[in-house]
């Protein structure tokens, strides 16, 4: 991608409304705009990074045999009836259609995975198995004012599982655990994501949160530096230890909800007389679990822990481009470049701009790519072009016949 072909740029105005520094940056940047308190466009660079996050999670979805739906983002208001859900759930956005019937914008889809499940179980036979979305929630936040980590408006992964037991189900909830460890470590985010114990509330004793450290957290949890789990704020008076290995020195810090994993039962199987034949020919209710994602809240948390002074420091496995390639007046020796690394599968934002070095220099820390490489007169001076981590002080000159193999390793 030529920089100069970006319809968006990197801007100074931001709105005077905003204050957290996940939006704030990523305004500054030109990876979204904002159409409202908690309601964000994803502009390319920012969907950019999007994609990259959701491949990821789809990748670990699928590997624990999750199927790929897309549920409608419209409820009739007697699913939610159903359930008991539509007058206690106070963050629900109701809206009238043109056929006088109400519908909810769903800001998760239980109400409407188990009607579509009832509709292919109707045997043990066809159990376990389950399915996952990537797809825009509404909530009715009545304060929205922490950018991407609490949005009106955003875009999350809901897996659902359904079983015949209730064994059946713990182990499909530690095989499911394992998967959200390896999708935070791939994220960039797994040395500051705990599994944190959290209230099982209606569904069990316990429901489990990844949370990630940041102080921009709205979240306070206990951290047991002895197994590397947490407890969160909400059942800390009732669990002063470790639930895990019974450690009663456990470290207080902030931190924001990246993910949640729940064991339903048959909290929602049961009203909608989701069953199934057992083999000894009694009807019985399945037995479900939820597992919950948030990829634009993701994306926000991760500006908050990986940044500087300068901007942003984007992981390498979701970064919106690898390489940032600057031209110093130097536009016909950077376009060899780029095209060798696009030919050798780099992806590379070019910056062909006609912008003095320290504009350029400025927008490249604030965008955050892994890596710059600036073409210059003086590094064409030394035969090569100078190579820059963006998580490094310091740069060195690489030969220009080593640039597509430094980025192929």
């Amino acid at each position: 991608m030529k920089q100069s072909k970006l319809f968006t740029k990197t801007i100074k105005e931001l709105p005077k409304d905003e204050a957290s520094y996940n939006a704030l940056t990523l305004i500054r940047a030109g990876f979204i705009d904002k159409a409202a308190a908690g309601v964000y466009s994803f502009l390319p660079l920012g969907w950019r990074v999007l994609n990259k996050i959701r491949h990821i999670i789809i990748e670990e979805m699928e590997a624990i045999s999750g199927q790929e739906i897309s549920m409608p983002a419209l409820a009739p208001r007697e699913n939610w009836q159903t359930t008991g859900r539509w007058d206690d759930l106070d963050i629900l956005f109701k809206i009238s259609g043109s056929d006088n019937k109400e519908y909810a914008l769903n800001p998760t889809h239980e109400e409407m995975i188990t009607p579509l499940a009832k509709k292919f179980i109707f045997s043990y036979r066809e159990l376990p198995f389950a399915v996952f979305q990537i797809q825009t929630k509404f909530r009715n936040e009545k304060r929205a004012k922490a950018g991407l980590l609490r949005g009106r408006e955003f875009l999350m992964k809901d897996l659902y599982s359904f079983h015949s037991s209730q064994e059946d189900l713990d182990s499909y909830y530690e095989l499911a655990t394992r998967a959200y460890y390896n999708i935070f470590k791939r994220l960039g985010l797994g040395d500051k994501t705990y599994l944190t114990y959290a209230s099982g509330g209606s569904f069990s004793k316990y429901s489990h949160e990844f949370q990630t450290l940041t102080e921009s957290g709205e979240d306070l949890i206990y951290i047991c530096d002895k197994c590397k789990v947490a407890v969160n704020k909400e059942i800390i008076s009732e669990q002063s230890v470790c639930p895990q290995c019974g450690n009663k020195e456990l470290r207080e810090t902030k931190a924001v909800e990246v993910g949640n994993i729940f064991k339903l039962g048959t909290r929602f199987s049961a009203p909608f007389s989701l069953n199934f034949q057992a083999a000894d020919g009694s009807k019985q209710n399945v037995i479900m679990g939820c597992y919950g994602i948030g990829l634009s809240r993701i994306l926000g948390t991760v500006v908050e822990v990986c940044h500087d002074e300068k901007g942003i420091i984007w992981p390498e496995s979701i970064a919106p481009f690898r390489v940032h390639l600057i031209s110093l007046n130097k536009n016909d020796e950077a376009e060899k470049i780029y095209q060798s690394l696009l030919d050798s599968g780099v992806e590379v934002l070019f910056d062909d701009r006609d912008l003095s070095a320290g504009e350029k220099f400025a927008d490249a820390d604030l965008i955050g790519c892994p890596y710059r490489l600036v073409v210059s007169e003086k590094s064409l001076a030394q035969g090569g072009v100078e190579l820059k981590r963006r998580s490094n002080k310091e740069s060195e000159i690489i030969d220009l016949d080593k640039i597509t193999l430094y980025f192929s390793k």
